[in-house]
């Protein structure tokens, strides 16, 4: 989720693309991301594991879903799929109301860790949601933009349709870089709807900001 908690204008002090961003997306891609997973991921991705089995229908992931409200919505968009909103936080997706749909499920877990465990798995994803995630917009933390991390090439093992919103433009563009850098294309485009499905959207649109949206199959 996005770190500032409100919908005041996002402040890096990093202009453009990061000047380290291809060494890192680099060093990424060509080396394995080893480390232990956490108990409470680990045992969350085993009961969604069960939970996917018995119910034998595509998987689309809506990952830093926070409260839960896009997932909702995103069940309701897909019906023949099943739909698992992750966050690290078990403060926001306590915040999720109870709801009547029955395709979707909301898990507190690590994603370094989760999106591994899926790969290792060998589940592959329909559609991958990444919906305005912590944009981290300070230059010393690149490595914590999904992008800039270790767990970057996971991202891609999982395949699918990946859709990226953020409402701090070079986030998307970093990200669509990194993708290059992996040998796949994307598409770049201004989204605005007259539905927004998540907290910040609806925060950042009434305040005038606009998201910027990426596209890609993986």
């Amino acid at each position: 989720m996005n770190e500032l908690g409100n919908s005041r204008v996002i402040v890096s002090n990093q202009e453009g693309l990061h000047e380290q961003l291809d060494d890192v997306v680099l060093k990424h891609l060509n080396h394995a991301f080893r480390k232990p997973y956490q108990a409470h991921t680990l045992a969350a991705f085993k009961e969604a594991e069960k939970w996917i089995e018995q119910q034998g229908k595509p998987i689309i992931f809506d990952s830093c879903c926070g409260v839960g409200e896009s997932t909702y919505h995103l069940a309701k968009k897909h019906p023949e799929a099943i739909v698992l909103g992750l966050d690290k936080s078990a403060d926001r997706l306590a915040k999720h109301p109870q709801s009547v749909a029955d395709n979707y499920r909301l898990l507190q877990v690590n994603l370094n860790d989760f999106w591994r465990l899926a790969v290792e798995a060998n589940w592959t994803l329909t559609h991958h949601y990444l919906l305005y995630p912590n944009p981290w917009p300070k230059a010393k933390h690149l490595q914590r933009r999904w992008h800039g991390s270790a767990v970057f090439p996971s991202i891609l093992q999982l395949g699918g349709q990946l859709e990226l919103r953020s409402n701090w433009f070079t986030y998307i563009h970093e990200f669509a870089r990194a993708l290059e850098l992996a040998g796949h294309g994307c598409e770049l485009m201004e989204y605005q709807n007259d539905n927004p499905i998540t907290p910040f959207e609806r925060k950042y649109w009434a305040s005038g900001q606009k998201s910027l949206q990426l596209t890609a199959t993986l």
